[in-house]
């Protein structure tokens, strides 16, 4: 029997659908994600600095103030110096351990999921934790104390600062402070960095390795030339991931150490807090979260199109 022809409208609504199933998701996109970029970009020049809401057109003041803000350059040494730490630390710990979980060792199964557990626990938890174990009358010191230590570490409460140079009104160096809050995420998330890694070595045939063996190459020469090259898109997508999240740290420097004396441990989203919801200062805020997202874009944009071209090579 012959198939009976479709009318025009329904050749046309089979045209369109995909577009009429996609567009629910491009509306909310577009209102909720970059509707409200426009709207955050416009407030953050405009007069909005009191309760009362008031939008006309201030030009870049907001701007201007916060690039000669003591507490702002403050919270750009710190998330700076935080990211480097934390993505970097998180990306060797998360190497190492899974190089020797691929080993296969005894309790393998046991060790993975030990080291993956912290990544079930929200960052809030892991402050409160770890400020305790780092409050300079418990925790480790306590231990450190009956070890017969004299002199004891003031761990996230300390305002020293490793030297570095003078910029400005800035040391441009590593606050003390905010290493214990780089410990504190480096638990939380290297395990991260393990899983992804361990994928990768996972997925790499062993007849290769078995190869590089017989042409006389070492296992370290091995890990060197032939496996540490292929891990290199797993390596974009955990510094992609891990400094995304660290350029917009809040909670986690919120619960464990606040802004911090002097601004040793202040980052940028926790002053854009105080200056929205405690200041009623909307167009500084504004300008801060603005200013992040230019972060996030600089970190992002170079490290996808490195993972693009890396995947580019190894498809062709």
């Amino acid at each position: 029997m012959a198939q009976r022809p479709r009318s025009p409208w329904a050749r046309r609504f089979e045209k369109y659908l995909p577009v009429l199933l996609l567009l629910p998701s491009i509306l909310a996109i577009g209102v909720f994600v970059y509707g409200f970029i426009a709207w955050t970009g416009w407030v953050s020049v405009s007069n909005w600095t009191s309760f009362v809401r008031d939008l006309s057109f201030a030009g870049f003041d907001a701007y201007t103030r916060l690039f000669s803000d003591f507490r702002f350059l403050s919270g750009m040494r710190n998330v700076i110096v935080f990211t480097i730490l934390f993505v970097g630390v998180s990306v060797v710990i998360g190497l190492v351990l899974a190089m020797l979980l691929d080993r296969d060792p005894w309790g393998a199964p046991v060790w993975r999921n030990l080291f993956l557990f912290p990544l079930a626990i929200s960052f809030v938890v892991t402050g409160v934790v770890w400020q305790w174990l780092f409050n300079p009358r418990a925790g480790v010191n306590l231990i450190l104390e009956r070890l017969g230590a004299e002199t004891l570490p003031m761990w996230y409460v300390s305002t020293e600062i490793i030297p570095g140079w003078r910029w400005g009104q800035i040391d441009v160096a590593i606050p003390v402070a905010l290493v214990a809050v780089v410990v504190a995420a480096v638990w939380q998330m290297s395990g991260f960095a393990m899983a992804i890694y361990l994928a990768g070595l996972q997925g790499i045939s062993e007849d290769l390795r078995e190869a590089a063996r017989v042409d006389g190459a070492s296992e370290s020469q091995i890990y060197r030339r032939v496996i540490l090259p292929m891990l290199l898109p797993m390596t974009i997508t955990i510094v992609i991931v891990l400094g995304h999240i660290s350029l917009k740290t809040f909670d986690l420097i919120f619960v464990m150490t606040g802004p911090g004396t002097g601004y040793v441990t202040d980052v940028p989203a926790v002053y854009m807090y105080e200056s929205t919801f405690r200041a009623n200062q909307f167009a500084r805020g504004a300008a801060i979260s603005v200013v992040l997202l230019v972060l996030v874009v600089a970190l992002m944009a170079p490290a996808v199109w490195a993972r693009n071209r890396t995947e580019e090579a190894a498809s062709e």
